[in-house]
């Protein structure tokens, strides 16, 4: 049987297999991100293979803090200072113009690059003690649910990589929000765990959506940003999206297992149930998302249904994700 790379905390030990042109997975507080060496460039193509990413999809680099951003980024426009300063370290990662040192894998070729600083403790600590920038996406297979535990790492890439540095459980458990900023223009291309509104309430106003657009696996176009594609973020299980003012009717003999934010009466139509926060509180439920999709994944049902999230604050993260994930979307 092949054997699974060793979980543990050995800070000190991932760090200098990052240094070494390793891949190690480790936790941050949105998801567990599979890193690699952003200046090596045989390291991050490692990253695409294990992940079976399309290399159109550029990375997310990760600093310590923002003396390193000098190595990375030409320029910062003035309301990219004023986000940096209000949600660093946390889940916003900014797209910005990139210098010359980096290479064009991390980028997918583009001229810009997006980095963040993580709002994790264990993090912050490997990424000093490596000394390198880290590019690193999320540690799952490509398009599939993103993880949350460092056990979710070892059952999917855990024969693939060097180390998983166990971080514990992941506390936003939703990617982080992208955003794309210039002199003239800020533009949120991914949700995620900074919701548009904080962000509105620091630099005024933002355009929200994708540029181009969201475009599907087949297109080798190169995105602006991770998590842009129309499918993504998706269990193996068929989910389907559906209204809880009238959730569908569904075959007796058909099992399917319900994925809701908040308690709900309906909860005897189905196979198994995942509530998100019986506290009704979008934080936690985003906290649990990944896990609970990944749980129902695991039961055997024909399908999964979904209620949508109020769409607000987290809840329109969470929508996108529904909506990427889904293969009918009510």
């Amino acid at each position: 049987m092949t054997r699974i790379c060793d979980i543990g905390k050995d800070v000190s030990r991932a760090a200098k297999l990052l240094r070494e042109g390793g891949v190690v997975a480790f936790g941050t507080e949105t998801v567990y991100g599979l890193g690699a060496n952003a200046f090596d460039p045989r390291a991050v193509a490692r990253v695409f293979e294990v992940k079976r990413r399309p290399t159109f999809d550029p990375l997310i680099v990760h600093v310590a803090d923002r003396e390193q951003l000098v190595d990375l980024v030409a320029s910062i426009p003035s309301q990219a200072e004023l986000l940096m300063d209000r949600f660093w370290p946390g889940p916003l990662t900014v797209i910005l113009p990139k210098t010359d040192r980096v290479p064009d894998l991390v980028t997918s070729g583009l001229d810009t690059v997006a980095v963040r600083i993580p709002g994790h403790a264990q993090a912050i600590q490997l990424l000093r003690e490596a000394g390198v920038p880290v590019a690193a996406p999320s540690a799952n297979p490509f398009g599939l649910i993103s993880p949350t535990l460092a056990e979710h790492v070892a059952s999917q890439l855990g024969t693939l990589i060097d180390y998983i540095l166990d971080g514990g459980p992941c506390d936003v458990g939703l990617e982080s929000t992208v955003v794309a900023v210039t002199e003239s223009e800020t533009s949120v291309l991914r949700l995620g765990g900074v919701p548009v509104e904080e962000i509105e309430a620091v630099i005024g106003s933002v355009s929200i959506g994708h540029t181009p657009g969201a475009v599907e696996v087949e297109s080798t176009t190169a995105r602006r940003a991770p998590g842009m594609l129309a499918r993504h973020y998706a269990p193996q299980t068929p989910l389907r999206i559906v209204h809880e003012a009238d959730p569908a009717t569904f075959d007796g003999n058909f099992r399917v297992g319900l994925l809701t934010a908040f308690p709900t009466p309906h909860a005897d139509r189905f196979a198994t149930v995942e509530v998100l926060s019986h506290a009704r509180d979008l934080r936690e439920s985003a906290a649990n998302f990944c896990a609970a999709l990944r749980r129902l994944d695991a039961a055997g049902l024909d399908e999964i249904a979904a209620f949508r999230f109020p769409d607000e604050g987290l809840g329109r993260a969470l929508n996108d994700r529904l909506k990427r994930a889904a293969v009918c979307r009510g």
